[in-house]
């Protein structure tokens, strides 16, 4: 809850307490004093609270301040437990509850207020340990806080996806500030538009000896401030190395700030662990895990040494933990390269066995908004898909097909651009080459429940369960054969790459399995922008089905001329059609790895080539 949520909070509570207690206390007794003790202080009235006190009343309000003060307190809360008297001593005990904010958890204590009469009227017996049992004469409330720096992101082989860089923390030693406080807050909210009285309480409630952190700044705003911040002399900036330069896949990884203002005001306060918040992908995903939580200590000090005289509470905070993915780093190298030669391209790599995703690769295309989640024809691509729900009809992929240039199937034309094949050409051979009025012939074979079927076996439309947005695919309703045909070659369906390249991956392994990014932890943080849904089972293919499609996609890799490599590769390569003629998939795989390719005015089986060469001699 924020610091003003809190305080509102308080606020109401308050007026409840307030009711209560006065209904329930009797003027004849020390009651009296012990609520309007304990309300003044709830309250801030602090007046209200030293007339009831047997000492000096402004020694009691600058008390009862300081102690706010010291605290970062947003707010207090009490409840009597119980008043004891015997003759002219009496003893009320109380239960505290300190909102220490800063997204840190409530200081619950028991307390006890001393009273005695004076002149008739029940006093507050006044001294230190009024406010706490352990507070003694000559001492002061403060609060450590120890954040914890940043833990990275990490590889399937656990070696961090990003670079150390520096990151520049503004500090002061609040024992130096001497009455300047104020004076340097100002000049510091005026540089950074942190809030003065944020800044101010952090000063006030920190040890004097140790160095409080103020603000935190990046690589990138630091040079540009970095003058005005030499110009306070009370200030001294240190350079702090953190994981937060992302390697590749640079936009799965994702992008780290430096603490804002705006952050400020969202989270509840400048004191979060590490000063540094997850913008995009992976590090905004799972903030809460790579930072934790600070954490936090209420001691006592002693006014003369400054020397820590009594811890009063500990809260060791939320340990936070390396992310890690299923990223394997030679593989991501291997497709970065091989897609750098496209005018714009991306390639996606999967493990067939278990949907893991091995390599995003792009140039020109975002690698989550597109290749996870972008939208594309799928073209002749999804023939794969297709010849699935055509091969369980009973159509036989040596069944002979002609391969026009034109062709008008339900009333739908399709036209045929790339080389015409033979007449006495299979389905087979058709799908190889990925003959657009060839496949559309076959819509009236087949029924469209078929294709939806085989649509859902190969994870179309299907919820998966990633921490960054992705997209499974989008097949319509097929009331007609036109439907049907388009449907078959692809042009009333949307895929993503990642989509691909899971199906290429099912007919490599002889099921489809659903995509995994992360395998640790095993949820996403709350800054997360997609909630997973329920976790999805595998779909295992039909056996004559693999069989079947692994001599169509085996016929297609030779025909696009993708063989390179140690191993055997197995692919189809196709115009993805739609509005942009220049777009091209190759979707196959290699021993156990699976990839879909798509890449604009260049051929994609050439970076499925280059990909393929580059795993079977790593360099």
């Amino acid at each position: 809850m924020s610091r003003i949520r809190r305080t509102v909070a308080a606020t109401v509570t308050l007026a409840v307490a307030c009711t209560t207690l006065t209904a329930c206390l009797d003027e004849s007794s020390p009651h009296d004093a012990v609520r309007d003790f304990l309300v003044g202080w709830q309250s801030e009235d602090y007046d209200l609270a030293a007339e009831r006190t047997d000492g000096d009343p402004a020694i009691v309000r600058e008390a009862l301040a300081d102690a706010k003060l010291e605290l970062d307190a947003a707010s207090f809360r009490f409840k009597i437990k119980s008043i004891s008297l015997n003759g002219d001593e009496s003893r009320a005990d109380f239960g505290a509850e300190v909102d220490l904010g800063e997204n840190n958890p409530l200081w619950e204590y028991s307390g006890a207020l001393p009273l005695h009469l004076v002149n008739g009227a029940w006093k507050v017996r006044w001294s230190p340990s009024v406010l706490h049992p352990q507070l003694k004469d000559g001492q002061r409330f403060a609060v450590r806080t120890d954040p914890t720096p940043r833990m990275p992101v990490v590889d399937v082989r656990g070696t961090p996806l990003q670079r150390d860089t520096n990151v520049y923390v503004a500090q002061v030693q609040p024992s130096k500030l001497g009455g300047q406080a104020e004076k340097v807050v100002a000049e510091l909210s005026k540089i950074t538009g942190f809030a003065q009285d944020r800044l101010l309480s952090k000063i006030r409630s920190s040890p004097p000896d140790e160095f409080v952190s103020l603000a935190t700044f990046g690589g990138r705003r630091y040079p540009a401030i970095q003058d005005d911040l030499e110009a306070i002399p009370e200030i001294t900036v240190k350079a702090l190395p953190q994981p937060v330069a992302p390697d590749a896949p640079k936009d799965i990884v994702g992008k780290v700030s430096s603490l804002t203002p705006e952050d400020e005001v969202k989270l509840g306060g400048p004191q979060r662990a590490g000063d540094s918040i997850g913008q995009s992908g992976l590090q905004r995903a799972y903030q809460d895990y790579l930072t934790g939580s600070t954490k936090t200590q209420v001691i006592t000090l002693d006014l003369k040494t400054g020397k820590q005289a009594a811890l009063l509470k500990e809260w060791p905070g939320r340990q936070n933990s390396q992310v890690k993915t299923t990223i394997d780093s030679k593989i991501q190298r291997a497709a970065d390269e091989a897609v750098a030669d496209a005018e714009a391209g991306v390639l996606v790599a999967v493990k067939p066995e278990t949907g893991e995703i091995l390599a995003v690769g792009a140039n020109g295309y975002n690698q989550e908004k597109d290749a996870l989640a972008g939208k594309f024809p799928a073209g002749t691509a999804f023939s794969i898909v297709a010849a699935d729900a055509l091969i369980r009809s009973k159509v036989n992929p040596k069944l002979k097909l002609a391969c026009p240039a034109e062709r008008t199937v339900g009333g739908a034309k399709f036209v045929q651009t790339s080389q015409v094949t033979s007449s006495s050409a299979s389905l087979q051979d058709n799908f190889a080459k990925g003959c657009v009025t060839a496949l559309a012939s076959l819509a009236r074979r087949v029924d469209a429940a078929e294709l939806a079927k085989s649509a859902t076996t190969f994870g179309v439309e299907l919820p998966w369960r990633l921490p960054l947005k992705s997209y499974s695919g989008s097949l319509p309703e097929l009331p007609t054969d036109a439907d049907k045909a388009k449907a078959i070659v692809g042009e009333n369906v949307q895929m993503s790459p990642l989509g691909m390249a899971l199906v290429a991956g099912a007919v490599a392994s002889g099921a489809w399995h659903p995509p995994i990014l992360v395998t640790d932890p095993k949820e996403p943080g709350s800054a997360a922008e997609v909630v997973p849904g329920a976790p999805l089972k595998p779909a295992p293919l039909a056996p004559e089905v693999r069989t079947a499609l692994k001599a169509m996609m085996s016929a297609g890799a030779t025909s696009a001329h993708a063989q390179a490599g140690s191993g055997k590769v197995y692919g189809v390569s196709s115009s993805a059609g739609g509005e942009d003629a220049s777009m091209r998939w190759f979707v196959g795989w290699q021993k156990g790895v699976a990839i879909a390719v798509l890449a604009k005015k260049y051929n994609p089986a050439v970076v499925a080539s280059s990909f393929f060469e580059a795993l079977g001699n790593p360099s």
